[in-house]
């Protein structure tokens, strides 16, 4: 949605699917991070119990690194989305204000 959408009015019903729509996501993408981060805990936790369990050269702690620089990222990504939504917004109303304090 743009600046310019944003200063028109907006019925009470679109607005709230707009917000049910946005809150969704925001859930969705967080709950992509939370599954992702179980499924990583309880693998790497299966690999490490293969590994005491066959005995020899200690391996499962290789795969646990490389996937826990993708599931940082992943958070990293997630998060600081929805904290970019958030500076957005605040930076938008600010602006809004200002604006609006000028042409008055």
């Amino acid at each position: 949605m743009s600046n310019e959408d944003r200063d028109l009015p907006e019925s009470s019903a679109s607005r709230r699917d707009s917000l049910e729509r946005q809150a969704r996501r925001r859930v969705g993408m967080k709950m992509g991070f939370y599954i992702h981060a179980l499924v990583f805990v309880l693998v790497n936790v299966g690999l490490f119990l293969l590994n005491l369990s066959v005995g020899g050269t200690r391996w499962a702690h290789f795969p646990a690194f490389g996937w826990a620089l993708g599931l940082a990222i992943h958070g990293i990504v997630v998060f600081a989305r929805l904290q970019g939504h958030r500076l957005r917004e605040a930076m938008y109303q600010r602006e809004l204000a200002r604006l609006r304090r000028s042409a008055s």
